[in-house]
């Protein structure tokens, strides 16, 4: 596939393929409702393939560091020196390296990379099959469109990985010591994960998200008058090395506050307080889901002037999905529900498609 697909034209032939498909699920929403069997066929059969599609498209992509594939080239190094016989040196995320090494005797490159994009797109369909059924499809492709995912197939793919096996350990709720297993999991492959997975837990002891919505809304003057002390306290905490450094290196408070980022991250939380207090969306779950978020998405926003401080972000980014369409698929909360659920779906690709197109314009 790497070869059918110019790598140069690697990002806009998925962000197109993204929009193409938006259009059509628009078309079934304005003339079907969503429980309509031909919708139900449709959505299904486009399901199934886009698994089969972007798993084949992300994995299959061309070894380089051009084009937006950044740590591709780090990996492959890697991956080739264990291929000949290099031992492993590092034990932090030893998971990760011991999946990479063990991966390296008997595979090419790209069938790693191939592996690691199943396991990075398989939970995003595991999750949505897990809540919402037959209706899967609609969360699975917010999870696809959303604004970190392909950056995540094909750049920070250790860390897109872990989240996505965080993702999967949230389909066994009932079956705690399976959840358990696949949170230790995510944590080996990349410790920030340890994160999320605590905010999780927390939820268990407290889950009220008024309070959380309350706390995400004290950390941006927090941040703003005190994004030093912030970043300087979570740098001593050393839970992963390489972003603690980023941390570190990020005192003196030059790095811009990212007003667009906190807009983004503002869809879920409005999403959130929308669904829960305006339209009396009542499931424990969903709370969970939601002040996990808050949580993460906090503790981001308060080193947000942190070198690099989108790989904080992807600690909360990587739930966004499911966090605003989780109550659209549970239940019916509007007149025209199925046509509401897919003018929302557009309006969150949006700031994906703007972002590139217009933003990153003079950067490509």
């Amino acid at each position: 596939m790497s070869n059918l697909i110019p790598s140069i034209y690697h990002y806009e032939t998925y962000i197109y393929l993204c929009l193409f498909l938006l259009v059509f699920t628009l078309i079934h929403a304005l003339i079907l409702r969503i429980h309509d069997l031909k919708n139900v066929a449709f959505i299904n059969t486009v399901g199934y393939s886009l698994l089969v599609f972007f798993i084949l498209f992300i994995g299959q992509r061309e070894i380089t560091s051009r084009y937006g594939f950044g740590d591709t080239a780090n990996y492959y190094k890697a991956f080739d020196a264990f291929s000949k016989g290099a031992p492993i040196k590092e034990v932090k995320d030893l998971g990760w390296q011991l999946f990479m090494k063990s991966l390296a005797t008997f595979t090419t490159a790209h069938t790693f990379f191939t592996i690691c994009a199943f396991l990075y797109i398989f939970p995003l369909y595991k999750v949505s099959k897990a809540y919402f059924k037959e209706y899967w499809y609609y969360c699975f492709f917010a999870f696809l469109v959303s604004f970190s995912f392909y950056t995540y197939g094909v750049n920070g793919v250790r860390n897109g990985v872990a989240g996505s096996l965080f993702l999967w350990g949230l389909c066994y709720k009932d079956k705690k010591w399976l959840m358990i297993l696949l949170f230790a999991w995510a944590i080996m492959f990349h410790k920030t994960i340890t994160l999320p997975v605590i905010a999780y837990l927390l939820t268990y002891l407290y889950n009220n998200p008024k309070s959380y919505l309350i706390a995400w809304f004290v950390a941006i003057p927090l941040s703003l008058v005190m994004g030093s002390v912030w970043i300087g306290i979570f740098a001593s905490l050393g839970f992963d090395d390489r972003l603690s450094g980023y941390l570190a290196g990020s005192t003196t408070g030059t790095t811009s506050f990212r007003w667009d980022f906190i807009f983004y991250s503002s869809f879920a939380v409005f999403a959130g307080w929308y669904f829960i207090f305006k339209k009396k969306f009542k499931d424990r779950f969903y709370n969970q889901l939601l002040n996990t978020y808050l949580i993460c998405n906090a503790f981001w926003i308060l080193v947000i002037r942190a070198n690099f401080s989108n790989r904080f972000a992807y600690l909360s980014w990587f739930m966004m999905a499911i966090v605003i369409f989780y109550p659209f698929l549970k239940t019916r909360l509007f007149k025209n529900h199925h046509l509401t659920l897919a003018k929302v779906l557009i309006a969150y690709f949006m700031f994906t498609f703007l972002m590139f197109f217009i933003y990153y314009a003079d950067k490509r």
